[in-house]
């Protein structure tokens, strides 16, 4: 390597958080309305004494883990970083678990943003780069960071747009 690596520090946006728990949230809700239709059924249809108590079981882990859906993305925020240079692309993620990757531009051979529902609410993007064997996703960035990372990315990693 030439350059000295510095560790990432390009953050995500704000919103993320946001968008997280509101997916988390979505999530949680269909869950806990498909266990109220179980235990319903259980009711109604007398159903042996055992499946009320595994039903009981998941709606406890249901709210553990919706606890745990509301805590995580602010830990997602507070670890995830980006960087970039001519020769690499670094990762870097994990609270408990943290995770350093380095991609090297000469590996790239696609770069694109994507935007679901929920990041187009919050007008954000997620940039996907794609190497021979894996794909790695940088989560809700701003248009225009997303815009200008995609775009360096694809000039450093030599990746011709397709017509």
């Amino acid at each position: 390597m030439s350059e000295n690596l510095l560790s990432p520090n390009q953050k995500l946006s704000k919103k993320a958080v946001k968008v997280w728990r509101l997916s988390e949230t979505i999530s949680n809700i269909i869950s806990l309305i498909v266990l109220a239709i179980l235990f319903y059924l259980d009711y109604y249809f007398s159903w042996v004494s055992w499946i009320g108590w595994i039903l009981i079981g998941l709606v406890v882990i249901t709210i553990v883990g919706a606890i745990w859906g509301y805590t995580r993305p602010a830990l997602l925020y507070k670890h995830w970083r980006f960087g970039i240079s001519e020769e690499f692309l670094q990762l870097k993620s994990g609270a408990i678990k943290e995770e350093h990757q380095l991609v090297p531009m000469t590996k790239i051979q696609s770069v694109s943003t994507k935007q679901g529902p929920l990041l187009r609410k919050f007008e954000l993007y997620s940039v996907t780069v794609q190497t021979m064997g894996s794909s790695h996703t940088i989560p809700a960035l701003e248009k225009e960071v997303a815009t200008e990372l995609r775009n360096t990315i694809a000039h450093y990693a030599k990746v011709e747009e397709m017509e």
